[in-house]
């Protein structure tokens, strides 16, 4: 039998995979939504930090560097570099916080970097951070605190994607490409540029629109798109019909109200083009699972005490 094998494996032999980066353990994983004077004084440790700003803006330090980051960027924090956050007092940021143990040599291409990212890493991010929901109970904690109803292969997930979110931004900055030289080897066709743009269009007419009830026909004539063409390319391209995005960009802004003005919440209602603030509430804790001033309550309790 012995032998059989032997042979076996001479007739099929084996190729090891070499990996460029392995993430050992995870220690943190965090989405935060600050208030807009939100400061953390400030810490170090043996493991590697990424901090994402997803809204807003806020200032880091890293050692002695002040970094003044905005949407869409990421830092990194090398083992034992003294790091902390500052927000600016107008805008009340959105971070994603993952800290990791990672020994491999690779890593060492990410140190004192500030990466913009581009729609593919944002979209793993995302991946990561659903995947830590699923396996672990949010909001998260140090220790995660595992899920007994977890999906099979949660965990997995996590380690993969960030693997592949890191191995991505390693392929970047070795070949050298800015975001704009990467997103146009992405684009296959000048179509799909087009159909960006326009995206992007209607998320602003969208974003403009907060204040009132959505009217597809008036959208239409203002964008020169048919109400079908409409509908179905940013159902297609988001995954979201125009209606469920608008309603959680209402929502989305009304946190914003929450966390960085005085208003009540009959205000925060007749801003957002809700009927009544019994409408609004209603829909606000189908949105988020608490209620405004449930929201509210979190923000100013969770704030001070947060411990990374």
């Amino acid at each position: 039998m012995d032998c059989e094998i032997s042979s076996a494996r001479r007739q099929y032999p084996r190729t090891v995979l070499r990996p460029s980066i392995v993430i050992d353990r995870i220690i943190s994983l965090y989405y935060f939504e600050f208030a807009k004077d939100y400061v953390f004084a400030g810490e170090y440790h043996d493991f590697w930090e990424v901090l994402y700003i997803d809204k807003g803006e806020v200032t880091v330090r890293a050692d002695n560097i002040l970094h003044h980051l905005k949407q869409g960027t990421i830092i990194f924090h090398k083992p034992n570099e003294f790091h902390s956050i500052y927000a600016n007092h107008v805008v009340a940021p959105n971070l994603i916080v993952m800290s990791f143990e990672c020994h491999s040599e690779e890593m060492k291409a990410f140190e004192n970097k500030l990466i913009s990212l581009g729609d593919e890493e944002r979209n793993l991010l995302a991946e990561i951070v659903r995947e830590g929901v699923n396996a672990f109970h949010f909001p998260f904690q140090v220790p995660l605190q595992r899920r007994e109803d977890a999906p099979v292969g949660a965990e997995q997930l996590i380690k993969l994607y960030l693997e592949t979110f890191l191995l991505r931004l390693l392929r970047k900055e070795k070949s050298g490409q800015t975001e704009e030289r990467v997103s146009a080897t992405l684009s296959s066709t000048a179509k799909e540029n087009n159909e960006g743009e326009v995206i992007k269009s209607i998320i602003a007419y969208l974003e403009g629109q907060l204040g009132s009830k959505l009217s597809l026909a008036e959208m239409s004539d203002a964008l020169h798109l048919s109400k079908t063409k409409l509908k179905e390319l940013f159902k297609r391209r988001t995954g979201y019909t125009l209606t469920e995005y608008f309603g959680q960009l209402k929502i989305d802004k009304a946190k914003t109200y929450i966390r960085e003005e005085p208003s009540n919440f009959t205000e925060i209602a007749e801003k957002l083009g809700f009927s009544s603030v019994h409408y609004f509430s209603k829909a606000f804790k189908k949105a988020t699972g608490m209620s405004p001033s449930e929201y509210a309550k979190s923000v100013k309790a969770r704030v001070p005490a947060v411990k990374k």
